[in-house]
This record gives C-alpha cells, sequence and structure tokens, in this order.
C-alpha cells in the first residue's frame, strides 16, 4: 500500500505544480488585459473646426449666401461672413443683393487674387490659418479689403519674419500701400544695409527700385556706402541702364562693363543698350532722362569731385548736366582756401540734421577677424585718416606724410576737428543685422600723428563684417560757426 502511494506521488505533485503556474499565468493575462483595456490610444479625430472647414465652406453646405467675386462663386454663410466689418455692415443695411442672397464683389485692387479670396473666407471658418510668404501680400490685401484687422496683424508678423532679397521691395511697396508702418520701416532698414551689398548684384531686384524709393534711399545718412560717395553715382548709372533695357540680365562685372559702354559707345546705333542723348544735352536734360532727375539731384555733389579720375568719369559719361558741378567746384575751392589759410580747421559744434545732410558716407567689409589697415581715398582738405581695426579695437589716426603738402600748399595746424560716426554691422545671409555697434555722433581733435580709438566690439561679434562710416571734415559754408574769423595770435598759438 505504501509502495502504491509512494509510486502515484510525483505524479499528483507535478499536476498540483502545474496547476499553480497556470493560476499564475491566467492572473498574468488578466492584469495584463486590464491593462490594455486602460491603455489610451491616440487617433487624431476630426476637429469640430475641421469639420466646419469641410463641410460648410468647401462643401458649402445649408449655405445662405452666394459671394461672386474674380469671376469665381463661393456658397457661404452670413453667421461666419458678419466676422469681417465689410460684410456685417452690408447685412445689417438694406443691400438688395443680400436679401436676394448673391452678393457681387467688385475687386480693383490687383494684388488680390482668387486664391487669396479663397484664403481669407477659409479663415473665417478655421481657428488657425497657414499663409506663405508667396502669398502673404495678395492675404494681405484680401483681408483689408474686408476689414479683417487679426488677419491683417498674422500678415504683418509673417512679412517682418521673411524680409530678404526676393521680398522686400514687394514687402516695403505692400505696406507703403496698406498703411503697415512697422513692415515699411523695417523694410527701409533692411535697404539702406543691402543695397550697395546685395541689390546692387541683381538686375531684376534693382530693376524693382522706383525713383522716389530711389531718392528716399540715397538722401538717408545711414546708407551704407561701400567705398565712397561716388560709388551710389555709379549704383545710379546702372540702376538707369537696367530701366532702360528691361531685358537686360547678367552678372555684376557685366552688369557694370555693359552700363559703362553704353554711355561712351554712343556709335553703335544697332545696339539697344544706349542711353537715350541728344546733341549738346546730358541724359538727365533729355526727355528720357527726366524720370530719374530726383535721384540724380539727391546726390551729395561736394563728395563726388573728391577724386580727378571721378571728374574726369562725371565729364565723359555725360549723364548729369555739367552746369551742376560749377557751384560745387567753386564752394569746394573756397573751403579748400579757408581750410589752407586757418580759418576753418573743422566742425566742432554743428547740429546733427546739418552733420546728417553734409557727411561723407563710405564702408568697407571685413570678411575675417585680424588686423586691416585702410583709408578712404579721396580728396580730405588736408587731412588723411587712416583707419585700423586690430584685436576688436577700431582706431583713428591722423597721419602726417610728407606729401600732404600736395593737398594743401600751407603749413598745416597741429590740430584738425571732424565730426564723425561709426557704426559696425554684422550681416547674416539673409542681409539681417545679427550685430550691431555704433558710435554715435562724436567730435574728435587730433593732432599730428595722434591716434584714438573709437570703438571696441564684443567678443561674440560674427565676421564677416561691414564698417560704415559718416565723416564731416570741413566746417559747412552756411553754418554759424563758418562765418567765424580766427585772429593771428589765435592761429599762430593753435598753430
Amino acid at each position: 500500500m505504501g509502495n502504491v502511494f509512494g509510486s502515484i506521488l510525483p505524479y499528483y505533485g507535478q499536476i498540483y505544480r502545474k496547476r499553480k503556474v497556470d493560476d499564475c499565468e491566467k492572473c498574468s493575462d488578466s492584469e495584463d488585459n486590464d491593462d490594455f483595456m486602460r491603455t489610451p490610444k491616440r487617433r487624431k479625430l476630426m476637429s469640430t473646426s475641421q469639420y466646419i472647414y469641410k463641410t460648410l465652406f468647401l462643401q458649402g453646405q445649408n449655405s445662405d449666401i452666394t459671394i461672386v467675386a474674380l469671376s469665381q462663386e463661393w456658397k457661404l454663410h452670413k453667421v461666419y461672413l458678419c466676422q469681417s466689418p465689410y460684410f456685417s455692415s452690408m447685412f445689417c443695411g438694406s443691400w438688395r443683393e443680400a436679401e436676394e442672397g448673391i452678393i457681387t464683389v467688385g475687386i480693383e485692387d490687383p494684388n488680390v487674387t482668387a486664391n487669396a479670396l479663397k484664403i481669407v473666407f477659409g479663415s473665417l471658418y478655421q481657428d488657425e490659418v497657414l499663409i506663405e510668404p508667396a502669398e502673404v501680400v495678395p492675404v494681405l490685401s484680401t483681408a483689408t479689403l474686408f476689414q479683417l484687422d487679426g488677419m491683417i496683424q498674422q500678415c504683418a508678423e509673417i512679412m517682418l519674419e521673411t524680409i530678404n532679397l526676393q521680398t522686400v521691395l514687394l514687402y516695403y511697396e505692400a505696406a507703403e500701400r496698406y498703411g503697415l508702418k512697422k513692415v515699411a520701416e523695417k523694410s527701409f532698414e533692411w535697404l539702406l544695409r543691402n543695397l550697395m551689398i546685395k541689390i546692387q548684384e541683381s538686375a531684376p531686384q534693382l530693376r524693382q527700385i522706383n525713383t522716389e524709393l530711389m531718392t528716399k534711399l540715397i538722401s538717408s545718412p545711414e546708407l551704407i556706402v561701400m567705398q565712397t560717395e561716388f560709388s551710389i553715382y555709379i549704383l545710379l548709372k546702372t540702376w538707369i541702364f537696367v530701366h532702360e533695357n528691361p531685358s537686360w540680365d547678367g552678372n555684376m562685372k557685366a552688369f557694370l562693363l555693359e552700363a559703362h559702354k553704353c554711355v561712351h559707345e554712343t556709335s553703335n546705333t544697332s545696339s539697344k543698350l544706349l542711353f537715350t542723348k541728344e546733341r549738346g544735352k546730358s541724359f538727365l536734360e533729355t526727355e528720357s532722362g527726366e524720370p530719374y532727375l530726383p535721384a540724380f539731384r539727391a546726390l551729395r555733389s561736394q563728395h563726388l569731385v573728391n577724386h580727378h579720375l571721378d571728374v574726369e568719369l562725371l565729364d565723359s559719361d555725360q549723364i548729369v548736366p555739367k552746369s551742376w558741378f560749377l557751384p560745387v567746384f567753386k564752394t569746394q575751392w573756397y573751403t579748400m582756401l579757408r581750410v589752407d589759410q586757418g580759418v576753418d580747421r573743422g566742425p566742432k559744434q554743428i547740429a546733427q540734421e546739418e552733420f546728417d545732410s553734409q557727411c561723407l558716407r563710405c564702408a568697407r567689409k571685413l570678411i575675417s577677424d585680424g588686423q586691416h589697415i585702410w583709408r578712404w581715398t579721396g580728396f580730405n582738405f588736408g587731412l588723411d585718416l587712416v583707419v585700423t581695426y586690430h584685436m576688436r579695437c577700431v582706431r583713428f589716426r591722423r597721419n602726417q606724410r610728407n606729401d600732404s603738402e600736395r593737398y594743401i600748399p600751407s603749413i598745416q595746424p597741429c590740430r584738425r576737428h571732424l565730426m564723425y560716426r561709426l557704426t559696425i554691422y554684422s550681416l547674416d545671409k539673409q542681409g539681417h543685422a545679427t550685430y550691431t555697434a555704433t558710435t554715435g555722433l562724436k567730435t574728435l581733435t587730433l593732432a599730428k600723428n595722434e591716434e584714438v580709438k573709437v570703438l571696441n566690439l564684443d567678443k561674440d561679434c560674427p565676421f564677416p563684417i561691414v564698417v560704415s562710416a559718416n565723416f564731416l571734415v570741413t566746417t559747412p559754408l552756411h553754418s554759424p560757426n563758418s562765418s567765424r574769423q580766427h585772429s593771428p595770435v589765435r592761429n599762430a598759438k593753435d598753430s
């Protein structure tokens, strides 16, 4: 008996143990099932806004009004259209079209497009609207038509974020037209920094600039003028060229070469790249040149005759009337005599407005950090100013060379005054300023060979940088201080 029980005991033990394992597995499976049932699964369902947009706007279900614009029809709903003051006042009035359920909207603004109408109408049925930069101006014009302030503000924000070479002129024109003051200001600032860096290298963009905008740009004291003021004259010459030859498009070097050839090779009658000239007249005196007059009158003529080669080019180009420069030569000669005879030692107390209108503008691009030494060439009334950049610091030095007597015959006074404003920009690939440092308007007195530090840069200033300067080295003749005479005793003491 004992032997039989002993022989079957292991069998029952196996059954017992097996049942315990199975029970545990069942418990585990039950817990897993419970966890599974309680774990939420993410499924993106159509939101109420999406449903409204799809069924009511796109499909036009239950429409109670039809809008006709640009030869297209939209089956819409008054309750949504009333978000627009344009339609709200219409429905509250006694418009016959509203009562009939059909409204024809006359579109006079050429910027309004069918796609912009779809975006703007659709925005009334959605919580959020995505607008591409390519569509922002048409959407802005459409939102302005229907008086949708929220949409106008969204367009303005997009424009501020996407100003670049391709958009800036379009944005500026639209901002001026639709009253977006901040967008207009930012676009104009971009143009001041990049007119002679990016725009000048692109014939299509340069061609888009009208006379009013060009005049405003070159009149600004904040314009970055690469090299010297004469570069602006070259810019205007090429600007005329691309306007007079709307089909021309090429690289910058070819651009300047053709612009120069078309001025001087007037005998080539088969070429379409010629400025229209008349015998005995400059280009600006002809009917073709008249539209460009305001921009050329904005040039700072006193700074265009500071190098003999520049004067020779002005004369041979025959773009600007020679009579414009006769008063300039007289003024420059008189100023030189005043400096030579010690009457004018440079400006000391000039109002900023006068400084801004009279100053010489010049700029230079530094590709990399290191030591850079240069001077902006031209006649500076005996003041040879050398600019040095080294170790994140910009310095001015009044260089007294032996050949300085070539400029001013008499012995130069020991101390000369000048006014300046130095600004440094670091521009990214889109032309936006990522770093800016400026001295503000300053007055400086320099002895012979004296060097002074004028501006320090932060360590995190990225390269390349643009060094832009405004200088005034003589007292304007119409300034109250310009008539003050120096006594011989005072001249001797100062010398």
